[in-house]
């Protein structure tokens, strides 16, 4: 019973992604085998802190790294602490826990020459495939948008009489996102080949693939791996090093952190409703006066 309340409260209550709730619930499926396996024990809410971190030795012994390690107890931790919200323990057997010492990963922005040469050098396919790959790369630099954001666009949230977009944000925030004129133009093109998809009227969702369906996260990274692997040596190509190179980017040419943060949604200003028109567009001359991309 607790483990599906917890569930619902994680996606009612804490607004998580089924992505993120689902991997809470693998931690607890693998910790719960652990101590079935091991102590004869099923009943994980009654388990003290000495079967955890017997868990904990067993995990690195068998080469799990600190970092994932520290994930596992962080899905243990607030398994507890929801344990303790609705009363059915009186204290955490994790409230002394302290997390496994890991090495900072350090993520290499893309250079600005490397997203000179992917933008306006490296052919992209000819048809719809290289106009919305293109467009994935595009969107993700101009605005720094998350994977997860990028699939979930909808038609809906793009305003080109304003140049904006409307990005749905972790736990569900909203915000609004100025666009570049290379970004719209981009947009543009690809949308006079979206129209002639099949499906394309029936689907809601900007990026779709070429049966016209919406296109998910594996395509996404696949994208820019394929693509940045042809200008950049840099060991890590993903989604998510351009959206720190966005950042990086607009640092670098004097963008003040806290814009960039309100950018990236990570800012309490994320929700649209403390948002007003002159805001919108101080953030509109930040970024353009900021990314590289608004010189092309």
């Amino acid at each position: 019973m607790s483990m599906q309340a917890f569930t619902s409260y994680l996606k009612l209550e804490k607004n998580y992604s089924d992505h993120t709730v689902k991997a809470y619930g693998r931690d607890l499926d693998t910790f719960t085998s652990f101590c079935r396996d091991n102590y004869d024990e099923t009943d994980i809410d009654a388990v003290g802190y000495p079967m955890i971190r017997s868990w904990i030795v067993s995990l690195s012994n068998e080469g799990v790294s600190n970092r994932s390690i520290n994930r596992k107890i962080s899905s243990l931790q607030a398994y507890y602490k929801f344990l303790l919200k609705i009363g059915e323990i009186t204290a955490s057997p994790l409230a002394k826990h302290r997390a496994l010492k890991t090495e900072k990963k350090v993520e290499v922005p893309f250079s600005e020459s490397e997203m000179e040469l992917i933008l306006t050098e490296i052919p992209f396919e000819e048809g719809f495939e290289g106009e919305r790959d293109k467009l994935i790369v595009e969107l993700l630099y101009a605005t720094g948008m998350r994977r997860a954001e990028l699939v979930n666009l909808k038609l809906a949230d793009i305003d080109l009489a304003n140049n904006t977009l409307k990005v749905l944000g972790k736990r569900n925030k909203e915000r609004i996102m100025p666009m570049l004129p290379s970004t719209v133009r981009q947009i543009k093109a690809y949308l006079e080949l979206r129209t002639g998809l099949e499906h394309a009227r029936e689907t809601p969702y900007l990026l779709l693939t070429k049966e016209g369906l919406k296109i998910y996260e594996t395509l996404v990274y696949r994208t820019i791996n394929k693509y940045f692997s042809l200008v950049s040596p840099k060991v890590k190509k993903s989604p998510h090093i351009l959206r720190h190179t966005f950042a990086t980017h607009l640092l670098n040419r004097g963008a003040d952190l806290n814009s960039v943060k309100e950018l990236l949604g990570h800012s309490s200003l994320a929700s649209t409703q403390v948002y007003t028109h002159n805001s919108i567009a101080e953030l509109k001359k930040i970024h353009q006066k900021a990314h590289p991309r608004n010189k092309k």
